[in-house]
């Protein structure tokens, strides 16, 4: 009795897992699930313990054994995405920006939009101006301390909570003199919601870049946002493209290729090419889920998409959840009381929970001053940080990548736009690709914040930052456009085409192969089966048979036998 109990128990352990997940705000939710459990089951739970209903916005993101970041698909088991060993380890992180975030129905919505965008502009994704990143750092302190209190907060208090990777002692005291006297008496509310209607107005908002590099070899940022696809490098988004032109999105191997529709019936081609397979795969779904969400008006009209131009080559993928629309709909049905939000103060770490911050040089000149370097898990594994990702093949002139409301005023813009004094260049591990040794190499230096600063090389086993230097952009950068107007080499487009032309061949060929069996075991072959018997009974199959296939049979036949008498007589 008691073996067959020990015997049962071992088969229900076999059965379940334990699988982490890693909140917006740092803390974990751990829980046990059925080994066939699918991610929607894992999701609900998550949702229901964060008492979270406008849940559309948010995904589970991993990452596998070679660091290549996912997005946890809902419809399939948990168990055969990942390619690890449980327990598993995961996050929660927003999956599709809110185009209008402060319009958010429910307060805990808001609430954890504005941790991961606040997390976002902690890692250098959310780039900004000196004069925004001031306003946006003094709306977190304020969010998260409250009111200047000159007993609770000393001279230089803002110098111990670090918002972005970098910055310099005059941001410091603008911060500071902004949560002084312009924000006494917000809530935390008031104040979260006013930092979201400020973060939607940058060029950055949203972006979860991917590194690639363009035919040329150039390094930058490849994006999708709410309102389309963008491509930022050095210090300027060189490429936006609205949802409404994006006309088709395909990869083959590490190569990206976009499409796009634009006004006056201009049609182009961007193309990329991503550090991996793996890397270029993960940002094509990421690209046709965010192109189904924001542009479709109804889940109904999500297709299935294929990577490829032929039916029997590439990655098939389909669209799963609601579309925007559809979530905002359903967000204004909502009625009940607002959840209870357990709010944490901030502290020194607490802008990024996981990180840890060494002691301030304020001593030490500040041109001199070690950068901190920033290595966050996010719940997983850190990855190296990148400078690359760019594409072209065209030159897009798309309008300015704004929220709606502006650029509807706007009827066109040229497509190259500045979004900081710097150049983009996010922190270790927030990107959602890695990237191959050799394009480590490249040297960078940018300015933080207006003020100069100095990052050192970092040379580490297993998450090192890229190499930087003192004045000046990307190194690639100084071949300004040189990748915007490069196009495919006529080598590679004549080798494109004889892939296709060779791969079409043998499908023709193949298909005339399984007719050719067809046929000979309808004629030669005494298979009863009922509906070979039905078709060798029509009067059009009787009258092929004997008018051309016996004819064609007995010619074949004579062939064969003369060929046969040569050789004999040879």
């Amino acid at each position: 009795m008691l073996s067959r109990f020990m015997s049962g128990s071992i088969r229900n352990l076999e059965r379940e897992y334990s699988c982490t997940v890693r909140l917006l705000d740092d803390t974990e939710y751990t829980c046990t699930i059925q080994r066939d459990a699918k991610g929607q089951y894992l999701f609900d739970l998550i949702c229901h313990h964060l008492n979270l209903l406008e849940k559309d916005y948010f995904g589970i993101r991993y990452v596998d054994p070679d660091k290549q970041r996912h997005w946890l698909e809902f419809t399939k088991s948990i168990a055969k995405q990942m390619k690890s060993q449980p327990p598993f380890t995961m996050c929660l992180r927003v999956k599709f920006y809110p185009p209008d975030p402060a319009a958010l129905k429910e307060e805990i919505t808001r609430y954890l939009v504005f941790l991961q965008i606040k997390r976002d502009l902690y890692h250098g994704r959310l780039l900004c101006k000196t004069s925004d990143a001031a306003m946006l750092a003094a709306h977190i302190l304020q969010a998260e301390i409250g009111d200047y209190d000159p007993g609770k907060h000393p001279e230089g208090y803002s110098s111990k909570f670090q918002f972005f990777p970098k910055h310099s002692e005059k941001l410091e005291r603008r911060i500071a003199d902004i949560h002084k006297t312009e924000l006494i008496g917000q809530t935390p509310e008031t104040s979260e919601r006013n930092f979201l209607q400020k973060a939607q107005m940058l060029e950055t908002y949203g972006v979860d870049p991917h590194p690639c590099k363009d035919v040329s070899g150039n390094p930058a940022f490849l994006a999708f946002t709410p309102f389309g696809f963008v491509v930022l490098q050095g210090n300027k988004r060189v490429h936006f493209l609205k949802w409404n032109e994006v006309t088709k999105l395909k990869f083959e191997g590490k190569t990206f290729h976009i499409y796009a529709n634009q006004k006056e019936d201009k049609k182009i081609i961007l193309t990329y090419f991503a550090p991996t397979p793996e890397a270029c795969k993960h940002l094509w779904k990421c690209g046709v889920e965010n192109q189904a969400f924001y542009k479709l008006e109804k889940s109904s009209q999500v297709r299935t998409v294929s990577s490829s131009n032929l039916f029997f080559k590439g990655s098939r993928f389909r669209y799963s959840g609601r579309v925007a629309k559809e979530v905002m709909e359903q967000s204004a049905k909502i009625k009940r009381e607002p959840p209870e939000i357990h709010r944490a103060g901030l502290v020194p770490s607490r802008s990024c929970p996981s990180i840890t911050h060494g002691p301030r040089l304020s001593s030490v000149p500040r041109t001199r001053r070690r950068a901190v370097h920033i290595s966050i898990m996010e719940g997983l594994e850190s990855l190296r940080d990148s400078a690359h990702s760019t594409p072209v093949r065209s030159v897009s002139h798309g309008e300015s990548f704004m929220p709606r409301s502006r650029s509807q005023a706007t009827d066109a813009s040229d497509g190259t736009a500045v979004i900081s004094d710097e150049a983009y260049s996010p922190s270790d591990s927030v990107l959602p690709t890695p990237v191959a040794e050799h394009s480590m190499e490249l040297t960078v230096s940018r300015q933080i914040n207006g003020a100069p600063c100095s990052i050192e090389e970092e040379k580490e086993s297993e998450a090192g930052t890229p190499m930087r230097g003192e004045g000046g952009d990307f190194v690639a950068s100084a071949q300004e456009g040189a990748g915007g107007d490069s196009a495919l080499s006529e080598v590679e487009q004549v080798n494109k085409f004889v892939l296709s032309v060779l791969r079409l061949l043998l499908v023709t060929i193949g298909l005339l192969f399984v007719l050719l069996l067809l046929l000979i075991i309808l004629t030669e072959s005494d298979l009863d089966i009922a509906f070979l018997r039905d078709i060798r009974q029509t009067p059009e199959f009787e009258q092929f048979h004997y008018e051309y296939f016996c004819p064609l049979r007995r010619w074949f036949a004579c062939k064969l036998r003369w060929v046969g008498g040569l050789l004999i007589n040879k």
